[in-house]
């Protein structure tokens, strides 16, 4: 069975008397250990299905299963503490909290779950290691550099042991190098910690590094073909 379900999921926003839709009908299985980037034009959708997948936004329409549980039925209460249990999220504009050091934004995701001081801590220093940041534990996000500012959000995002990692434009504030190394750090996560990793880029390139790529058009989703770049049937 797959470890993500999404079956014919349709969104709506509504702008004065106009409905648009950015997701029409969309089914995906996605499985454990998967690494699938999402690509689109701006307003295609992407960031909308990543955001119902992360289950911070609900579909007008379908169900979304995540190991098991349908997502779209939870309540607030139920689907807040599942999120923190099992979601990981990685934003383009880092969103670190600037008067809490490298360390202290890692352990945020860590305060909502039932958990000792010292496995926190231990799992605090497993993901500062995991991202080669042991060095700027104590620093502010004002002290390191942006590609810095990435990891330590990199290792918020994988502190908790979630199931699925979603990030969205992670590279989008990077120059090419460290975007580079950024997009190099994610697959190496995804491959030793096993975890689903979903990507949304608007770079081509950064979208062939994952192991499967889809693209979002006028509300449907195709695969693209890894070789050849063309939509696969």
């Amino acid at each position: 069975m797959p470890l993500i379900e999404i079956k014919n999921v349709t969104k709506r926003y509504h702008k004065g008397d106009e409905i648009i839709t950015p997701l029409d009908d969309v089914s995906l299985d996605i499985e454990q250990g998967e690494f699938i980037s999402l690509m689109g034009a701006s307003g295609t959708g992407k960031s909308t299905l990543l955001n119902l997948i992360a289950s911070i936004d609900q579909p007008d329409n379908g169900s979304i299963v995540i190991d098991g549980t349908d997502t779209t039925v939870l309540s607030r209460t139920k689907l807040a503490n599942w999120r923190a249990a099992n979601m990981g999220y990685i934003f383009q504009t880092h969103n670190l909290v600037p008067v809490l050091t490298a360390y202290e934004n890692i352990e945020l995701p860590l305060l909502l779950l039932p958990m000792s001081s010292r496995e926190r801590r231990k799992r605090i220093e497993v993901a500062l290691r995991a991202v080669d940041l042991l060095d700027r534990a104590d620093h502010y996000p004002r002290q390191i550099s942006g590609g810095q500012e990435q990891r330590v959000g990199i290792a918020r995002a994988i502190v908790a042991h979630p199931k699925v990692v979603v990030a969205d434009e992670p590279t989008g504030d990077l120059d090419a190098d460290t975007s580079e190394q950024i997009l190099e750090l994610l697959k190496q996560l995804n491959k030793q910690l096993n975890v689903t990793l979903l990507m949304v880029t608007h770079d081509a390139d950064a979208a062939k590094i994952a192991d499967k790529q889809f693209k979002l058009d006028r509300g449907r989703l195709k695969q693209e073909s890894r070789d050849e770049g063309q939509d696969s049937k």
